[in-house]
């Protein structure tokens, strides 16, 4: 089997989160859907804030999870799309220009590679590498807002792009320990870029969106606006934080804190009865103590408005004229705590919505919730990168910088035995 090749036609999407790691198998149905066939996820001990720290136990839980999803799906996974996220990742905006090929000035697909890389050729430190070049439009001849200038006539043609890079050794110990768990990658996807697949419309993208993937360790920040992604980041926040919180504030255990915020959960102070009661596990030998829900909820609120603020900070430094038509979209396990939305909503002074996955057929009750987001997200991501050029990316111009993150990893993989 080639690099990257997928057998019995089968597509998979391997999200690696600092909670659980988790798989997601799906097949092609009639008129180009795609149906869930299979899903399995393990805890995941050996990764923190996105960055693998222990590699056996992430080998083990990958392996684990892959082959509880190949026995539902009845399906052998050869490869899979595997999600990449964490505060190492880093992004910028860069232009190129270049003249029009043709000497009748039509535009081919030649020239458009041409000029993505040539915008793409920006000065990437050593310990870096370039994970996505995304399109966000072309100029043809100084008129802007083209989405694809192929077959049309011009005699210069520009391109904005969006850069997205990521520690080498990051990738390396992500490509490693999923080669080992004895699966091939076929691409390594920015895991907010995927996401949006599952959440987000092509309406959205185009008013302007963020979109907040909040996940167990870090919550990850897109901008969308006229089709293209305009800005990506990472905050050192998330779920986990705000169980941490609430353990420190109750007086209990970890696992009795998460318990409880799952559970009891509220992100604005404002909706909870001031009344109601709920009864926390003590620690050790100590007996269980009732707790205001409200006392939770301010908790639980000061942490999530954190998390909103910084977001809204850093959207606002990258854009200071940003425009969020579309409002703000939640997704990930962290946003489903209750009132989150309202939150959101009077932080940025903008409608908010919780982001669930959809576009997938089959297990709609079991994963169709925002913690699958990214999961299902780099299943429709490859299904619509399979074979071709994407609509939204073009991931590489030229053969050898298609081999710079896959290609080259593998054979230095294979050196080291």
């Amino acid at each position: 089997m080639s690099w990257g090749e997928e057998r019995n036609g089968s597509i998979a999407g391997l999200d690696l989160g600092t909670t659980k790691i988790c798989v997601v198998i799906a097949e092609r149905v009639a008129a180009g859907r795609l149906r869930v066939i299979g899903i399995a996820q393990q805890p995941s001990e050996g990764l923190r804030r996105g960055v693998i720290v222990d590699a056996e136990k992430t080998v083990k839980a990958i392996g684990e999870a892959i082959r509880q999803a190949e026995l539902m799906a009845g399906v052998e996974v050869g490869s899979v799309y595997a999600g990449i996220a964490g505060e190492h990742i880093a992004s910028l905006n860069s232009s190129g220009m270049v003249a029009v090929g043709d000497s009748g000035g039509r535009i081919g697909v030649l020239d458009r590679e041409k000029v993505l890389e040539v915008a793409s050729a920006v000065k990437v430190p050593v310990d870096r590498e370039v994970l996505h070049v995304l399109p966000q439009e072309f100029l043809v001849d100084g008129k802007r807002g083209i989405p694809d200038p192929v077959g049309m006539y011009g005699v210069r043609l520009e391109a904005n792009v969006h850069v997205v890079t990521g520690a080498v050794t990051a990738v390396q110990n992500i490509t490693r320990s999923i080669l080992r768990a004895g699966v091939d990658v076929r691409d390594i996807v920015l895991e907010p870029l995927a996401s949006n697949y599952a959440v987000l419309d092509a309406d959205e993208r185009q008013m302007g969106v963020c979109m907040i993937d909040i996940g167990g360790g870090t919550s990850d920040v897109v901008v969308f606006a006229k089709g293209g992604l305009r800005h990506s980041g990472t905050i050192g926040l998330g779920g986990q934080n705000v169980t941490n919180d609430v353990g420190i504030g109750l007086r209990t255990s970890w696992a009795e804190a998460e318990r409880i915020k799952c559970a009891h959960g509220a992100a604005l102070v404002d909706i909870v009865d001031a009344q109601e009661q709920i009864e926390v596990a003590g620690v050790g030998e100590r007996a269980a103590t009732p707790v205001s829900r409200r006392d939770l909820a301010d908790i639980i609120e000061a942490r999530m408005e954190e998390i909103f603020m910084l977001a809204r900070r850093q959207i606002f430094a990258a854009m200071p004229n940003a425009v969020l038509g579309a409002g703000i979209v939640i997704t990930g396990g962290g946003a489903q705590v209750e009132g989150a939305v309202e939150l959101a909503e009077r932080v940025f002074a903008a409608p908010a919505r919780l982001g669930s996955p959809v576009g997938l057929e089959g297990m709609a009750e079991s994963i169709g919730n925002p913690p699958y987001a990214t999961a299902l997200g780099l299943v429709l991501y490859g299904a619509e990168h399979q074979g071709g050029m994407a609509d939204i990316e073009v991931r590489t111009m030229v053969e050898d910088h298609f081999d710079s993150v896959f290609g080259r990893m593998k054979k230095w993989l294979q050196t080291l035995g």
